[in-house]
């Protein structure tokens, strides 16, 4: 029998295939149900027209109760958006991606969400803290728990965690 990871990845995949996906957002890859690829671009006036990124989904077997691990890629020539939630490393702080994940939420979902977030922009920066992020982070986004504040975001060190 197939585990709950599988069958949901399954229907999305078929759904993704079927239906295609939002204006923007492309199925690069997913030959298995653990890693997909998918481009963004935004569309209509932003900072980032004509800009076009990779986006990686890593998916562990408790997806969907548990978030996919996403970033963008920054290998082989692919860089990330200049922008205030983003590393340079490709590591993502967005809330649907750590304590406001909702298993409800789909892949297209989160790329569509993150479109917005890069469409919303008003100046291409890195986060404040980005270099000394990049050194230490964990080669998994999904082990940076990130704090919000409404102004700024900040990673938690693992050590700090409760």
């Amino acid at each position: 029998m197939a585990s709950i990871s599988v069958r949901r990845l399954s229907k999305e995949l078929t759904e993704i295939k079927s239906e295609g996906c939002p204006v923007g957002i492309t199925l690069v890859k997913a030959d298995d149900f653990s890693t997909w690829w998918f481009t963004i671009e935004v569309m209509g006036e932003s900072l980032y027209q004509g800009e076009k990124y990779t986006l990686q989904f890593r998916f562990d077997s408790s997806y969907p109760i548990s978030s996919p691990a996403v970033q963008f890629v920054v290998t082989d020539g692919h860089t990330s958006p200049i922008h205030p939630h983003v590393y340079s490393n490709g590591h993502i702080c967005a809330s649907i991606l750590g304590n406001e994940w909702s298993p409800v939420l789909s892949v297209v979902a989160v790329c569509v969400t993150l479109q917005s977030m890069l469409a919303s922009c008003k100046k291409k920066e890195r986060p404040a803290d980005n270099d000394r992020y990049v050194r230490s982070a964990p080669e998994n986004p999904k082990k940076t728990r990130f704090h919000y504040d409404g102004k700024a975001l900040s990673p938690i060190p693992h050590q700090y965690w409760i």
